[in-house]
């Protein structure tokens, strides 16, 4: 009997992982108060979203060519996208992105290709210290449940300064939407690595 209930136990266990897995951007986080949607910019967004073709197009593991991009216009034009709803599984600003499908649309947005989910950026990029972290970076972290370490939720490092780290995202938490959040004990328990995928004289 004990051993039909251990095998219970793993198999409901994989089931749970595997869930954990497919989540991809469940989130949350406790933020302070949901902001406002620039209409403006969702309707300009929209209009500029590129061809399908570029969210297919990364192909190379490990590897994100940003071309001539750089941080800071990555980082502004996320900023615009602030307040937009979490939407599970949507890259479509018109009705909210998960954390991953936010990370999509803003790179999309100048035509960088990039994974779709949260998890296949595992091993893209460089690994480096959260403590150098520059605005631009990805920060990764679990899904929700901490003790499963894969990659389940994700964002963009918006500002390191005086010790404190913030990144922007897209939260399923109680901002359920596009919000910057600084990088406190919820997080730091949930955390995975700072990749960077900018060349450093983009900085």
């Amino acid at each position: 009997m004990l051993k039909y209930k251990i095998i219970f136990a793993k198999q409901l266990l994989l089931v749970f992982s595997v869930f954990q897995f497919l989540s991809g951007c469940l989130d949350a986080q406790k933020p302070a108060k949901k902001p406002s949607v620039n209409k403006d910019t969702v309707k300009n967004s929209t209009v500029n979203y590129p061809p399908k073709k570029i969210v297919n197009q990364y192909r190379n593991a490990g590897i994100i060519e940003t071309a001539d991009t750089k941080p800071a216009e990555i980082l502004a034009f996320a900023k615009n996208l602030i307040g937009i709803p979490y939407l599970y599984a949507s890259t479509d600003p018109a009705k909210g992105f998960d954390c991953s499908g936010f990370i999509t649309y803003v790179f999309n947005h100048f035509n960088i290709a990039v994974p779709r989910s949260s998890v296949d950026f595992t091993n893209v990029g460089t690994e480096v210290d959260y403590r150098n972290a520059k605005p631009g970076d990805l920060i990764l972290f679990t899904g929700t449940d901490s003790t499963i370490r894969i990659v389940g939720h994700m964002g963009i490092v918006e500002s390191f300064e005086n010790e404190v780290l913030k990144f922007i995202h897209s939260t399923s938490g109680k901002a359920k939407g596009v919000v910057i959040t600084e990088f406190g004990k919820f997080y730091k328990s949930r955390f995975v690595k700072v990749i960077r995928i900018f060349t450093d004289d983009k900085f």
